[in-house]
């Protein structure tokens, strides 16, 4: 766009702002603005018109009008190659807009506030900023328009270069769209929740937000395409907003693993590791250091363990660099990496590492979703947590001793990250077997005492849900399990109970289920 004559500017985000006007003005373009923008920039020593003097109309009803009049929109809706449209433009003195940097009001961060009143919430809803917009993107051809400030200098050096093309305008345009959708999204939401009684859950309407992020190089199998998406809403430490400072790119299952991986070390203000195989962990362990809790994670299945996916809550050390490539692995997870750490780790060319930085404690709440065709389903995260073993009931004539109750406890928290059915055998801060995702819950009963690779007698297990029959506790007996925490809640409860007592276990009925499919 050789020769542009008029660029309009106004921003509630003035990240870069002043910089992109230098560089408009220096094209030779007529800078017009309003409010707190217009004299950021003046004050910065750009030469500004402001929008009323352009118009000849002030900015009336405490600035809620300002831009709306014909000749922006005008400006911005007329279309060059049209004759009719060039001619009515001088007709009615409107000059064209060749240029729009607009970003909106900042309604997100207003709402999230705790303090925010219902009044503040309302005025700070945009409407001639997207009203802007949309006009500045409907006539693409005409308009460079720019509500991303990360935008801002490639568009400087495509005006500068005259190769502002019909492929970067879409594409601008496309952005315009997207924040605006986004936006109008969070209004009606929050509308929403104001207007009917009560918590509004589960919206009439489901607006989500997610942006690519990456393209993989294929999905779950090699004939699926895939791609990685992050929400734009969502802040809290994750695998999603983790950084890759080594290896391989991520690949569909590596992203799924890393996310099973993390939640579940981030369960435990203990040092604690987690190897995940197939979506499922294969073992777990605390310890006084990572490398300690990694070896001991280890144990519970070191053939399965090979090629896992790791995840720590604490910073990798050198020592626990050295364990890790004694063996083959996937990806590690962590809050961090020690220098010299890093540089072991990295010595394995394929080793993805990722940097996922503190973890806090406070999970954010949100929704899991699960895709079906044609369809969503929707639910709370399972944010659920025990937080006194001791308050549950104990229906046996044995009650656990402190052991037991620690040993539960941990394995309690493991369970709800396999996939159902899940078992869990442990003892304390150590898995020792493994049973999931079996059709039936005797099944995986027999399957945590067949993957044991360690001693069963004297472990405690924990089921994700109630025994239906007693023959499950009959098996754990017969691997030695001594001590059962389950949700309890089955018809036949008096009868599993009734078991427990016959083979001198103790029992724990949190009164919580974990499904996980």
């Amino acid at each position: 766009m050789a020769g542009i004559k008029r660029a309009l500017i106004s921003v509630s985000d003035k990240t870069g702002v002043v910089e992109m006007a230098k560089g408009l003005e220096a094209l030779g373009a007529q800078i017009l603005s309003t409010g707190g923008t217009s004299k950021a920039l003046r004050d910065a020593g750009v030469n500004v018109t402001d929008v009323a003097a352009y118009t000849g109309s002030p900015e009336i009803l405490d600035g809620r009008v300002k831009t709306l009049h014909p000749k922006i929109h005008g400006g911005l809706l007329g279309r060059r190659s049209v004759p009719a449209h060039m001619e009515q433009m001088t007709q009615h003195g409107i000059g064209p807009i060749d240029v729009v940097v607009v970003n909106l009001y900042p309604f997100e961060a207003t709402i999230a506030k705790p303090d925010c009143r219902f009044e503040d919430a309302i005025e700070n809803i945009d409407i001639g900023g997207p009203s802007m917009l949309r006009s500045a993107a409907k006539n693409h051809e005409d308009v460079l328009v720019v509500v991303d400030p990360t935008d801002y200098s490639r568009v400087l050096d495509a005006l500068k270069s005259n190769t502002a093309t019909p492929a970067l305008r879409r594409e601008l345009a496309m952005k315009v769209f997207q924040h605006t959708a986004r936006y109008d999204g969070l209004i009606a939401g929050y509308l929403e929740k104001q207007t009917k009684s009560g918590e509004v859950k589960f919206p009439k309407v489901l607006s989500l937000q997610f942006e690519l992020s990456e393209t993989l190089r294929y999905g779950e199998n090699p004939h699926q395409q895939g791609a990685f998406y992050r929400e734009l809403s969502n802040h809290e430490p994750s695998v999603s907003r983790g950084k890759i400072l080594h290896g391989k790119a991520m690949s569909y299952n590596n992203f799924l693993d890393a996310n099973s991986a993390l939640e579940l070390v981030k369960e435990y203000a203990d040092t604690a590791v987690a190897i995940i195989k197939h979506n499922n962990p294969c073992g777990v362990a605390l310890g006084a250091t990572p490398v300690e809790a990694y070896v001991k994670a280890r144990e519970t299945d070191p053939v399965s363990a090979f090629g896992g996916v790791l995840a720590f809550n604490r910073i990798v050390d050198l020592a626990t660099a050295k364990e890790i490539t004694s063996t083959f692995v996937e990806v590690v997870i962590a809050p961090g990496f020690a220098d010299d750490a890093l540089a072991e780790l990295k010595r394995k060319k394929d080793l993805r590492l990722l940097d996922v930085g503190p973890l806090t404690k406070v999970k954010q709440d949100g929704f899991d979703l699960k895709k079906l065709v044609g369809g969503l389903i929707v639910q709370d995260r399972d944010l659920g947590v025990l937080t006194d073993l001791r308050a549950l009931t104990v229906p046996t004539i044995r009650k656990p001793t402190d052991e037991e109750y620690a040993a539960c406890g941990f394995a309690w928290t493991v369970c709800k990250h396999v996939k159902s059915n899940a078992i869990i055998y442990a003892k304390p801060g150590q898995t020792v077997g493994v049973g999931a995702g079996q059709m039936s819950r005797v099944d995986s009963v027999k399957l945590a005492a067949m993957k044991a690779q360690m001693p069963v007698k004297g472990c405690v297990m924990a089921s994700d849900a109630f025994f239906p029959f007693r023959d499950g506790l009959d098996a754990a007996a017969e691997a030695g399990i001594i001590a059962v925490i389950q949700p309890g809640g089955s018809i036949r409860d008096a009868e599993v109970v009734k078991a427990a007592d016959e083979h001198g276990m103790a029992m724990i009925l949190t009164g919580m289920r974990h499904f996980r499919h």
